[in-house]
């Protein structure tokens, strides 16, 4: 799943994403498929993507890496005249037409339905499809009636960079589920900030106080019903830590962002979920590659991770058809 991380300060913006490249067996087993995949990309001389979530999508030529399709988008777009927001539009809309995840929405109903028969319990109404995630009810043995949600397997996008005219914006958008902006240099309060995708619980939980699987226990769930859940984000937000993004010099964006993402790495290897939820995948480890982007200079790599033979880098100039 990885995770990867976009800091925006006055100074100029921060993307960061570690390696590890996760994928489902044939018996639907995750497991670590490499430590040395690529999750950041640099779309044109002044915006950059991370991308996290579905490794691997099928083809009439069968599997195709996720950076392979990045790649093509690349080629059959002019990136370098777009602004911030129509790449993300566009590659949003290139790689929604690129998964077909419709149909295994369809079968996690068959599949949810036949979980709760074999616990003895009954679904109550017919699921409700929100964003890519679907709803339910549910009675148990007793009578009582729960609320459940399931979701399949997700692409994560984030796009962040300068526009021409000077202005900075970042995007993140959900595959199934919808591209929202979260910074925007026009907009007021909306300048700076931070932004994660991926297996973010870590990250959250951290720095927001809670992660988004709160909205699951049962006594959060009768409150939503009385106040709402946007007065219950709202009350939450009272437990975020104040970071002041704007004033961060660039260094310090990049010090955090490699903080979140070996401190997430290291819990993973010493947990196994939360108790509500256990058996979760280890999805985030390997090199972190780190690029800044600024209204001067645009896009410009600070680590990123090269070919290596018994630890050598190879110089990819030698092999231009490599890079």
């Amino acid at each position: 799943m990885s995770l990867a991380i976009n800091v925006t300060t006055s100074s100029g913006m921060v993307l960061a994403a570690d390696s590890r490249q996760s994928y489902r067996n044939r018996k639907g087993m995750a497991r670590v498929g490499s430590d040395t995949a690529s999750k950041l990309f640099q779309l044109n001389k002044r915006v950059g993507c991370a991308i996290t979530g579905i490794a691997f999508l099928n083809t009439e030529e069968g599997l195709k890496n996720i950076s392979a399709f990045v790649e093509e988008f690349k080629r059959i777009e002019e990136v370098e005249r777009m602004d911030v927001q129509e790449l993300a539009e566009k590659l949003y809309k290139f790689f929604e037409s690129k998964y077909n995840w419709k149909p295994m929405l369809e079968d996690l109903k068959v599949k949810i339905r036949k979980d709760l028969e074999a616990k003895g319990f009954e679904l109550v109404g017919d699921f409700v499809e929100e964003k890519g995630v679907l709803k339910f009810k549910f009675k148990d043995r007793s009578g009582r009636e729960h609320q459940g949600m399931g979701g399949v397997d997700r692409i994560d996008i984030l796009v962040a960079g300068f526009n021409h005219d000077g202005s900075h914006q970042v995007f993140i958008g959900y595959i199934p589920g919808e591209l929202k902006e979260k910074r925007n240099s026009k907009i007021r309060k909306k300048e700076y900030g931070a932004s994660w995708i991926g297996q973010i619980d870590v990250t959250s939980r951290i720095v927001l106080g809670w992660d988004g699987r709160i909205f699951a226990l049962p006594f959060v769930q009768e409150e939503m019903k009385k106040i709402g859940e946007e007065e219950i984000e709202r009350q939450l937000r009272g437990l975020e830590y104040v970071i002041n993004w704007g004033t961060m010099t660039l260094q310090d964006a990049i010090d955090f962002s490699v903080l979140m993402i070996k401190t997430t790495e290291a819990i993973q290897r010493f947990s196994d979920g939360i108790s509500m939820d256990p058996g979760a995948m280890p999805g985030v480890g390997g090199e972190i590659d780190i690029a800044v982007i600024t209204r001067d200079k645009g896009f410009i790599w600070v680590k990123k991770k090269n070919l290596k033979v018994e630890g050598k880098e190879v110089d990819l100039d030698q092999f231009p058809n490599l890079k």
